[in-house]
């Protein structure tokens, strides 16, 4: 029988809220998080990846956020606050 080596996921944040009209999740931000990277966002009733196109601090664009930022990024399906994001 193979072993498979599933790659451990990592916390970035927290949805701290989602602002439904514009697909946008705000996040607050545990461990760096970047442009490119793909995220994991999972939580009761949420579970879906998707990779980062652009992320958001106070309205301006920035390649990446470090801890304790709190950031807005396009998310395309419903989150809910308390959901938990990961990176792969």
């Amino acid at each position: 029988m193979a072993e498979v080596k599933a790659k451990k996921e990592k916390k970035v944040g927290e949805v701290a809220h989602y602002f439904g009209k514009i697909s946008v999740a705000a996040i607050k931000v545990k461990s760096e998080i970047k442009v490119g990277d793909v995220v994991h966002i999972k939580g009761h009733t949420t579970d879906f990846e998707q990779p980062i196109e652009s992320i958001q601090i106070e309205h301006e664009s920035v390649p990446k956020a470090k801890k304790g930022d709190d950031i807005g990024i396009k998310v395309k399906d419903h989150v809910r606050e308390g959901d938990e994001v990961f990176i792969k």
